[in-house]
């Protein structure tokens, strides 16, 4: 028996842990929106609040590989959020390190799919792969925006109410999620 040898294949194991470091990135946006939201920011709410959401539905998007699959889905524990932060920028500094941690993590993922000869996870995860992309840039582009209205934060709401900045809404293309999540 190899080191790797186990009675479930490791890229499910390894999608299974994916599935709880993506609840754990939405309990993590709801937390940021709702510091936003005690900091009368409505409009970096709503947009941390739509994050959350998107990051519950991928969990849900890789719950229903697996369940499609054949594999055992475990429903994970998530550590506890950040809830406090310093100024309105942190939040968002945050957020984009959480999103490229995220990207390393579902390119890991991938990688290691080729290696397993997995070539319907590795289809699957093509998806999240673009989806990454598209997040870091999105949070790189909020993230400047927040730090060049710093000093009044207000800009950046304004901002906001102008210009959308990230997921314009549902991707077609997207998998389908366990429990027909949107």
């Amino acid at each position: 028996m190899g080191k790797y040898c186990t009675d479930v294949p490791r890229f499910s194991d390894a999608v299974n842990e994916q599935v709880a470091y993506e609840f754990g990135a939405s309990q993590q946006y709801v937390a940021i929106a709702v510091w936003y939201d005690a900091e009368t920011l409505p409009l970096l709410a709503a947009h941390f609040y739509r994050q959350a959401l998107e990051e519950r539905n991928h969990a849900l998007m890789l719950v229903q590989y697996l369940l499609d699959a054949g594999e055992k889905v475990v429903i994970p524990a998530v550590s506890q959020p950040q809830n406090e932060f310093a100024d309105p920028v942190a939040p968002v500094r945050l957020a984009l390190e959480q999103e490229r941690t995220v990207t390393e993590q579902i390119t890991r993922l991938a990688a290691l799919a080729r290696e397993e000869n997995e070539l319907v996870g590795e289809e699957f995860l093509n998806w999240f792969l673009k989806e990454q992309r598209e997040e870091v840039a999105s949070m790189s582009a909020l993230l400047s925006v927040v730090e060049r209205a710093a000093d009044s934060i207000l800009l950046a709401e304004e901002y906001l109410a102008r210009q959308q900045i990230g997921d314009a809404g549902a991707d077609p293309t997207a998998p389908p999620a366990a429990g027909g999540a949107l």
